[in-house]
């Protein structure tokens, strides 16, 4: 059978998508139907014939001319795709898809005619970058804020405080209030999940939906009253978004909370620190590191939106489809880790509405990762290999007890941070980046950075 002969013709399609036209000789396809025969016809035992022997008309009565055909038909297939991915150099991401469908072309085969079949598959996307210098970028300034410190104390305070039953006055904001109720939809249905016996409720602002808490406030022990509230229009239980509901509440119990005193003593209750000096210092260098560490990230990711809007590439569904399994697997890991059972969370149908509302995110992944591509080979940025496997060994050391490890998972996933880093130092050097001011949102609460201020730290 002549590989020579085969006729081959591509066409790009949008999507990054190819379709592969394919003239197939009569003489391949006759061999092709010849050799199903012959095939089939091994697997064939007759009474009264040797295995193997059985005559080429009893074997077409047996099998029937469909069953070879379809067989003669699979694998011609299967044997002109390969040939001609190897030929014309195609990267295919996906299985092809065969237009018009198998049965379709099943029906006009005829193995003494020459066939023609178009095969269409996804293949890598090319990016492009409009530009990749003098871009311009704006991201929020991070500062530390000594009163991140008082807040942090005042968590920890709150938590460690002592819960004290109040009798002789009405619930106030901060109290606890130990309540039931029953709550009820405006046209009379019941509310699924919204009653309780006995439930501590914190009376502080966002611990309920709006009017629960308020509503408390002022209540006596025993007291009962109605709360007139509306579900928010972003609820997680979609079919209660912004509705209307009352609830019967009644006041069972009423606690406050007493809080220590901020001395030594509580310094070692609340930390590993022997006195509120080394708590302070401990607490101010963390908020400062973590200041500086979403400094430098908001910088980061500002700097690769503004390379993404350079981009352009068509995304193959294949990718995209990809991308949203590893959404969801990672989604699901993080479950795992936390110790809960994933496989009773994570049904068919969830696992279905997770894959609708993914697919933005991973098209917006893919579009980082394609324009990230681009720059590197656009303007020759490469990491040494010396540089992953140093950063390998390191990490092999640090996570020693890990079991299942793929080394080669690693090193790339090494190789691409490390790359990304890299790249993110090219941006820093070659873009404006304008920070802007938290706290305010006007003309004055701009400050423009130098080119490269985190040059020699990692992003």
């Amino acid at each position: 059978m002549s590989a020579a002969a085969l006729q081959i013709k591509t066409n790009a399609l949008p999507g990054s998508r190819i379709a592969v036209e394919l003239e197939i000789p009569a003489e391949r396809c006759k061999a092709s139907y010849e050799e199903a025969l012959s095939r089939l016809s091994r697997s064939i035992k007759l009474p009264g014939f040797r295995q193997g022997k059985v005559p080429r008309a009893v074997i077409l009565q047996q099998i029937g001319v469909a069953r070879i055909k379809a067989t003669a038909l699979e694998a011609l297939l299967e044997t002109v795709w390969r040939e001609a991915l190897t030929k014309e150099s195609i990267e295919a991401l996906c299985e092809p898809e065969l237009n018009g469908g198998f049965e379709a072309v099943f029906e006009s085969f005829n193995p003494s005619e020459i066939l023609n079949v178009t095969l269409e598959t996804d293949i890598p996307p090319t990016p492009k970058l409009k530009a990749t210098k003098g871009l311009e970028a704006e991201a929020e300034a991070i500062t530390f804020d000594p009163k991140q410190v008082d807040e942090l104390i005042k968590q920890s305070q709150k938590q460690l405080a002592t819960l004290v039953p109040v009798e002789d006055r009405a619930a106030s904001k901060g109290d606890v209030a130990v309540v039931s109720f029953k709550g009820q939809y405006e046209d009379g249905s019941e509310i699924k999940g919204g009653s309780a016996d006995s439930m501590d409720i914190e009376l502080e602002e966002g611990q309920m939906i709006p009017g629960f808490v308020e509503g408390i406030i002022k209540m006596k022990i025993n007291d009962q009253k109605v709360l007139k509230c509306q579900f928010p229009e972003d609820y997680q239980e979609e079919s209660a978004r912004g509705k209307k509901a009352n609830f019967a509440v009644t006041l069972k119990d009423l606690k406050t909370r007493e809080l220590p005193k901020l001395d030594d003593e509580f310094a070692k209750q609340a930390s590993d620190k022997s006195t509120m000096i080394e708590l302070r210092e401990e607490l101010e260098n963390r908020l400062k590191e973590d200041a500086k560490r979403r400094h430098q990230n908001n910088r980061k990711e500002a700097l690769i939106k503004s390379l993404v809007k350079q981009l352009e590439v068509e995304l193959p569904k294949t990718l995209i489809d990809q991308e949203v399994r590893n959404i969801i697997e990672q989604t699901a890991h993080k479950f795992a880790q936390q110790g809960m059972d994933v496989k009773s969370i994570f049904t068919p149908d969830l696992v279905k509405s997770l894959m609708e509302s993914s697919q933005e995110e991973a098209k917006e992944n893919l579009r980082r990762k394609l324009a990230l591509q681009a720059l590197a080979e656009e303007e020759k940025v490469e990491v040494e290999d010396k540089d992953v496997e140093s950063k390998f060994q390191e990490f092999k050391q640090e996570i020693s007890t890990e079991k299942n490890l793929d080394p080669k998972r690693l090193r790339t996933a090494i190789q691409e941070d490390l790359l990304e880093e890299k790249l993110v130092e090219w941006l820093e050097e070659n873009s404006k980046i304008t920070e802007t001011d938290p706290k305010s949102n006007n003309e004055e609460g701009k400050v423009k950075s130098k080119k490269a201020t985190t040059k020699n730290t990692k992003p």
